[in-house]
């Protein structure tokens, strides 16, 4: 079968590998369709990161490069091993793409998204969705029902944001700003719409603002280079908003939302910092902010599948293009790299 193989930083190659060999306790999985993330681009520009190295085999996985790309992926199961109930041949599904040892304090207590040993399948191993098959262990693997495959791809990347506004604690009723309308940050507003929350989103990119506008995901939308976000936000919502999301991780951002939100707020840091952050501790200490992180999901799947199956949340017009294997670098990549402002989320069909 073919598969789009990372070998390092700049070298991903289009190749024929075996096919994955079903296993007791697994489900093999025809991939029909894997988003490419920003983790996969920042793997192609600086890596390895998350991938392992040529010498340096996963801890879990044991695999050393070539890996196989590709973590944001649905499919139909083709085949289950031995002891699989869950799923059964012709179920649409998307996989939760980890690693986790089982056996670490946070794997323990139920947080195996904290794992020390945590890795993601499509990064560190275990095959990937930028292929034709894919064999999962059956923990990982959620039906979706009636949800087209195109749009549950976007379902991993919903999960995301999902549990980033879990971590939130923002309810129905109240008002959050999410400054930065990439893919997380649309999304991130998508659940927070669903959820019934007031949404303002701060954007610079005319692109993107008017993705936040055409999808419906934004009440207010606010331009930082033409107002003050501090003042606007305050004037829709009187004391300022109950939480916010930084999912664009740059200082500019997390300072005017450490600003913005009202006192006693929370705002949550989604993006992934690539530098040292120079933060306003005053306004974190006299307005009594409380800044969390979030990273992945953990147990998320599920009620983010609901959201999507009830209607609350609408995948189809973040999905910007579909692409073929052979297309990924000369089209995808380079889209995602030079014109990030041009594309929410660029599937593949690795059939094609």
């Amino acid at each position: 079968m073919r598969a789009l193989r990372f070998h390092a930083d700049h070298d991903i190659r289009v190749e024929d590998i075996p096919e994955p060999e079903l296993r007791e306790g697994a489900v093999k999985i025809r991939v029909a369709y894997c988003g490419i993330c920003g983790t996969d681009l920042h793997e192609y520009l600086d890596g390895p990161i998350f991938c392992p190295g040529h010498d340096t085999p996963h801890p879990l996985s044991g695999e050393t490069l070539p890996v196989t790309l590709g973590h944001e992926m649905s499919g139909v199961v083709e085949e289950v091993g031995a002891g699989v109930d869950s799923v059964k041949p012709g179920d649409s599904v998307v996989v939760e793409p980890y690693f986790v040892c089982g056996e670490c304090p946070q794997c323990r207590r139920g947080d195996y998204h904290l794992c020390t040993k945590m890795g993601f399948i499509g990064l560190a191993g275990g095959g990937g969705g930028l292929s034709e098959k894919i064999v999962v262990d059956e923990r990982w693997v959620h039906p979706v029902g009636d949800v087209p495959l195109d749009e549950a791809a976007l379902i991993e990347p919903l999960t995301v944001a999902y549990h980033a506004v879990q971590r939130s604690g923002v309810r129905a009723g109240q008002s959050a700003l999410v400054s930065g309308a990439g893919p997380i940050g649309l999304l991130t507003a998508a659940v927070l719409k669903g959820l019934g929350v007031t949404v303002i989103v701060s954007e610079l990119a005319e692109a993107r603002k008017e993705m936040a506008r055409t999808t419906g995901v934004a009440d207010h939308i606010v331009d930082p280079s033409q107002e003050d976000v501090v003042e606007r936000v305050r004037e829709i919502t009187g004391e300022g908003p109950d939480v916010g999301f930084d999912a664009a991780g740059v200082n500019a951002t997390i300072n005017t939302l450490l600003n913005a939100v009202r006192p006693g707020g929370v705002v949550v840091m989604e993006a992934i910092w690539g530098h040292r952050a120079e933060l306003d501790m005053h306004a974190l200490v006299v307005r009594e902010i409380d800044l969390r992180g979030t990273i992945a999901y953990v147990s998320n799947h599920a009620d983010t599948i609901r959201m999507v199956q009830d209607g609350k949340i609408d995948l189809k017009p973040f999905i910007t293009a579909v692409l073929g294997l052979d297309e990924v670098i000369d089209k995808g990549f380079d889209t995602l790299i030079n014109r990030p402002e041009t594309a929410v989320k660029i599937l593949v069909d690795p059939s094609k």
